[in-house]
C-alpha cells in the first residue's frame, strides 16, 4: 500500500513564470508537460483541501526577463494562484533565502513539502536542498520539473533532459524522495 500524504502537505510552485518561455525558446526546454503536471497536481490539492504555495523570482539582474516591471515575471496562466493562495517572492535561487517560507511553514506546523516547478537543477533543487536540510519531508515531481540546457566551464553544451536526470539523481535520496505526478496523485487521493 501508497503510504498516503500528509492533509497539511504543501504543494510548492516554484518560478513557474511568463519570461521563462524566453529561454525555452533559446535554451531547449526539456518536458513539456510541466505546466500540465504542475496544474493537474494544483486540482488534486484543490479538491482535497491541501495548501498551495506559489515562488515567483524577482530577479535583479537588469537583463532577465524575470525582472519586476517586465511582463515575463508574471506566474504562467496554466498554473496561476487562485485567491487566497500565497505568492513568495524571492530574488535568489532558495526560496527560503530572504523569505518568511520557513517561519509561515513551521507556524503551520507544516512538515511535507512537495516541490514542482523550474528550473529542476537551480531553484527547485536549491529549494529541495534547503527543504531537507531544514528538516521536512520534501518530494521533488520529476515530471512537474523542468530545465533547459547548459554550457559547462569549459564550453561544452550539456542537453536539458541529462541536466535534469542528474539533478534528480542528486536530489532524490539525500535531500528528497523523487516521484512522478501519478505517484503522487495516488497518495494525495
Amino acid at each position: 500500500m501508497t503510504p498516503q500524504l500528509p492533509r497539511d502537505a504543501v504543494l510548492l510552485v516554484v518560478d513557474v513564470q511568463k519570461g521563462m518561455d524566453v529561454y525555452a525558446e533559446q535554451y531547449n526546454r526539456n518536458n513539456p508537460d510541466l505546466e500540465r503536471n504542475i496544474a493537474r497536481l494544483q486540482a488534486a490539492w484543490r479538491k482535497t483541501g491541501r495548501p498551495i504555495i506559489h515562488i515567483q523570482h524577482l530577479s535583479t539582474e537588469a537583463k532577465s526577463p524575470l525582472r519586476p516591471g517586465q511582463p515575463g515575471v508574471e506566474i504562467k496562466d496554466e498554473v496561476r494562484p487562485l485567491p487566497g493562495e500565497p505568492v513568495v517572492q524571492k530574488s535568489v535561487s532558495s526560496a527560503f533565502i530572504g523569505t518568511t517560507l520557513e517561519a509561515d511553514l513551521r507556524r503551520r506546523g507544516v512538515t511535507t513539502l512537495i516541490v514542482v516547478g523550474m528550473q529542476t537543477n537551480l531553484c527547485v533543487s536549491s529549494t529541495a536542498r534547503m527543504a531537507g536540510n531544514l528538516g521536512f519531508t520534501t518530494y521533488v515531481v520529476a515530471d512537474a520539473t523542468a530545465t533547459f540546457d547548459n554550457t559547462g566551464h569549459d564550453g561544452r553544451r550539456y542537453g536539458s533532459e541529462l541536466i535534469h536526470d542528474v539533478a534528480l539523481a542528486d536530489l532524490n535520496g539525500e535531500f528528497s524522495t523523487v516521484l512522478d505526478t501519478k505517484t503522487v496523485l495516488e497518495r494525495a487521493s
